[in-house]
């Protein structure tokens, strides 16, 4: 696993809080990657991640999920819609926990979701309480990891499933160019850390589930950063952030930094699906 100095939960928050408007315009209002099969377009694509991790997890109408790191409320409203789960979103930012309680609103699911504004490293459930704990693209941004998988096994009912889609340092550690960058990634986007798909395997383990499966999705959607450069480019966005926050530039500017990572090997992007034991 590697670890960085510096990053800081207040920073963290305040880069959802002030980068929820550049993640929107951007990347519209599911805040993860695209998953290609051929030529969906972003917002397809993104659904289709979604989708598939739900089909890999066997989502049903009788399952009630803690979504964490729910943003904007894409992936909740989406299961919502598409399973009939109950879903409750957790995320660190006030600002992305209104924007998805208006949302769930707009589209209907009022009574199948609830948003919290919470820190996943301290917030509390009681035990066995949900079928599914799901969380794309979250688990980069806490500090203790094995941690948050023993507390969040906890939650899960025997027979419950964990659901994860996230960014991984890439399976050889040994090459110190990759070292250099996952670590200016993990400084671009406010991750304390990055591990292996393996150091996934071990922590969920360990706090006593069983790993189902566990894939290597990078070469399906290392494309979401090719589409958010030319965005860029053409939006004219980085000279807005210029005028906002000098850290949401650096993000911007990062983007050329995750995409190198993905193609030289040093990250990886995957999911992974396991089951609490009886």
């Amino acid at each position: 696993m590697i670890v960085v100095q510096g990053v800081q939960k207040a920073t963290i928050r305040a880069h959802y809080q002030l980068g929820t408007l550049f993640y929107r315009l951007l990347w519209g209002p599911h805040i993860h990657h695209g998953l290609w099969n051929g030529d969906e377009s972003p917002g397809e694509a993104q659904c289709q991640l979604t989708d598939t991790l739900a089909a890999m997890c066997e989502i049903s109408s009788t399952d009630t999920i803690v979504d964490i790191g729910c943003g904007m409320g894409g992936s909740s409203i989406r299961l919502a819609q598409r399973r009939g789960c109950d879903v409750t979103g957790v995320t660190l930012s006030p600002l992305q926990r209104r924007w998805a309680s208006l949302s769930a609103r707009l589209h209907g699911v009022t009574t199948k979701t609830r948003f919290l504004a919470g820190d996943a490293e301290s917030i509390e459930f009681a035990d066995d309480a949900f079928d599914v704990m799901w969380s794309i693209e979250c688990t980069e941004h806490l500090f203790d990891k094995p941690a948050f998988f023993r507390r969040s096994a906890r939650w899960l009912r025997p027979g419950g499933r964990m659901a994860i889609g996230a960014w991984f340092e890439g399976e050889d550690t040994t090459q110190t160019s990759h070292r250099a960058q996952v670590e200016e990634v993990c400084r671009r986007f406010v991750c304390p850390s990055l591990a292996t798909r393996k150091d996934y395997a071990s922590w969920i383990e360990a706090a006593g589930l069983t790993i189902r499966e566990n894939v290597d999705w990078t070469e399906r959607t290392a494309k979401t950063w090719e589409i958010c450069k030319q965005r860029v480019a053409r939006t004219g966005v980085r000279h807005i952030a210029k005028f906002l926050d000098k850290d949401q530039v650096a993000f911007i500017d990062g983007f050329d930094t995750l995409l190198n990572a993905y193609r030289s090997g040093a990250m990886q992007y995957g999911a992974i699906i396991a089951v609490k034991n009886d």
